[in-house]
């Protein structure tokens, strides 16, 4: 892996210009963004996944949703089937599969029972999903770089653990560094979010200090709060997965996170399968997480509620395999400043 970053090296100042460049037309309204009938809040990074957009998004949601708000999640839909705009759900029904919408999209209504749709191109999709839902506030996620659509408010999220990186690769900019854009373009966001998932809370670097200052900052953390049977729906409490011999398969960006979660746990994961991001799982995989289960005696299959949503697509391969997800949630770490400062931006 360091030796292909060592290969894409001198492609890194090409990308930089060519994201300075589109920033510079964006800021000097060359390009133009444009408005929709409904305020919009942006979630996003200037980082390659693992962040935690998508828990960051359903949690916005069911926040939204308690306090009366019709509100909806748009997204591109990333590792779907299908293209252009399709309307995901209505808030009560679901009109498509995984494939179709995509894992991030699929789980967020699961858990929200908003109405959800996907489109590549954010403006001409929003104006789409207003007309076929009547949604008042949209949730864009993975949008901070989509700038053709204009915000209400941009909230920009860093995985905290991202911040402390030591190898000098992470903190540069693609195709050989994780970054989307570089630091000082936190200056766009309205809020930073800084997710440290399930470690203790830390002080931001001192080199990086100068790209959140005078910032709105807020830090957020996950709580496991249970395991839901894949198939049948059924939610366990933590307890009773303690010291159980479980498979773990994950197919997201950072499964340290999870591992380090399910060892809070007390679940044993010395068993496991680590898929790429966004894993499509054909039969062949799921053929290689029977195998595994039988091999290593393991007494159930422990996986994300990403990869859950997939996995399920296979639930008669899997009938005889038990199944389950981590459940978490997002969490404010300052929660009513946080609830203040969102409404008072929206209303």
């Amino acid at each position: 892996m360091k030796f292909l970053r060592y290969i894409l090296f001198p492609l890194v100042p090409v990308y930089s210009v060519i994201i300075s460049i589109r920033n510079k037309l964006f800021d000097r309204k060359i390009f133009k963004s444009h408005a929709v009938a409904a305020k919009v809040v942006s979630v996003g990074n200037i980082t390659i996944g693992g962040s935690g957009k998508t828990p960051m998004v359903i949690y916005l949601a069911n926040l939204l949703k308690s306090k009366g708000k019709k509100v909806g999640v748009l997204s591109r839909g990333y590792g779907r089937t299908t293209k252009g705009y399709l309307l995901v759900s209505d808030g009560e029904k679901i009109f498509t599969t995984v494939n179709q919408c995509g894992d991030e999209i699929f789980q967020t209504v699961e858990e929200c029972n908003v109405p959800a749709a996907v489109a590549e191109r954010r403006v001409a999709g929003a104006q789409k999903f207003i007309s076929d839902t009547g949604v008042k506030i949209i949730i864009l996620d993975d949008a901070f770089q989509h700038r053709w659509i204009e915000r209400n408010l941009d909230l920009l999220i860093f995985e905290q653990r991202f911040l402390f990186r030591p190898d000098a690769f992470s903190h540069m900019m693609l195709p050989a560094g994780l970054m989307r854009e570089p630091f000082d373009s936190t200056k766009r966001a309205d809020a930073i979010i800084i997710n440290r998932k399930f470690s203790d809370a830390a002080d931001i670097p001192d080199w990086l200090k100068k790209y959140f200052r005078n910032k709105n900052i807020f830090t957020a953390h996950y709580s496991a709060i249970g395991f839901v049977d894949v198939v049948r729906k059924t939610f366990y409490d933590i307890e009773e997965f303690k010291e159980q011999k479980s498979l773990v398969v994950s197919g997201i960006a950072n499964p340290h996170s999870f591992l380090n979660a399910l060892k809070k746990t007390k679940v044993d994961t010395e068993n496991r399968i680590i898929f790429r991001d966004h894993k499509h799982y054909t039969l062949k995989e799921v053929q290689k997480i029977r195998k595994e289960f039988y091999a290593t005696n393991s007494y159930s299959v422990v996986t994300t509620h990403k990869d859950a949503v997939k996995l399920s697509e296979y639930s008669k391969e899997l009938d005889d395999i038990d199944i389950f997800y981590l459940k978490i949630k997002l969490e404010m770490d300052n929660e009513e400043s946080f609830k203040k400062f969102l409404l008072e931006r929206i209303d």
